[in-house]
């Protein structure tokens, strides 16, 4: 079996567009539709036809290009079953814990509310691949327009069962605003001041700076360590439970 091709590239103005293509069947998949016009584009650069469209939650910058990816008719538009009736265009629903094939590879359904009520991520373990749209995000975490702080930090513990070498591709290239609250709140890790060093130096030069791993996010982002010590001394929550903490740090971030 041969490798994936992975593109990953800037739609609007902070999305990531990221297509999957399998040089050996031709299947060639895009991670949501942020901007039908910019996929379409790397498609035709890479004289690839588009079979699947993976939609992780109905928000408009991830929905807004199915209709010109499947106007042909024949992709196969996969998405929540939770959010059905708020996508236009899908032609099959899944939720946690259902699986299905992409180019010989089995795609599982990770359900993870928070960010939306039906939000899913789509994992391919052969590939050691999470698309995590806008679940978990590199020293990150999406905010919570519909779910609860309970709902996002299962959701991310849920990524952190993931194997640590679990490449992880998100919605948005957010990673320099996250690294600028996490070092107020993580002062004392030093892999995390590296990390923000390494993030200023990417963008400087306009480089994304994503994937990341799961293992790396356990080590560097607040948001997947609720339970540090150096985190709740800083917090001033060292009795607090981690869901205490984690909502704390939501908050936080939100006014930050």
């Amino acid at each position: 079996m041969t490798s994936l091709i992975i593109e990953q590239f800037i739609c609007r103005s902070d999305n990531f567009g990221v297509i999957l293509h399998d040089p050996m069947t031709g299947e060639t998949a895009s991670i949501d539709a942020p901007d039908g016009e910019r996929i379409a584009s790397r498609l035709n650069s890479g004289n690839w036809s588009l079979t699947h469209l993976l939609i992780t939650h109905h928000h408009p910058d991830h929905v807004e290009g199915i209709p010109a990816l499947a106007e042909s008719g024949s992709v196969d538009v996969i998405g929540p079953a939770a959010e059905a009736d708020k996508i236009n265009g899908l032609t099959r629903t899944v939720g946690d814990g259902d699986s299905f094939d992409f180019a010989g590879r089995t795609v599982k359904v990770i359900s993870t509310p928070g960010h939306t009520a039906g939000h899913i991520c789509f994992y391919i373990p052969d590939e050691q691949l999470l698309f995590a749209a806008d679940t978990l995000f590199a020293l990150g975490c999406g905010r919570l327009f519909e779910g609860t702080p309970e709902d996002m930090l299962t959701s991310l513990r849920k990524l952190g069962n993931l194997p640590d070498e679990t490449r992880v591709y998100c919605g948005h290239e957010y990673t320099k605003a996250n690294a600028a609250f996490a070092v107020t709140v993580d002062p004392e890790n030093s892999t995390l001041a590296d990390r923000a060093k390494e993030i200023d130096e990417l963008r400087e030069k306009g480089l994304a700076t994503l994937p990341t791993t799961i293992g790396f996010e356990k080590r560097t982002n607040p948001f997947m360590r609720a339970h540090d010590p150096g985190i709740r001394r800083t917090l001033g929550l060292e009795d607090a439970t981690d869901l205490e903490v984690f909502t704390a740090l939501r908050a936080a971030k939100d006014r930050f």
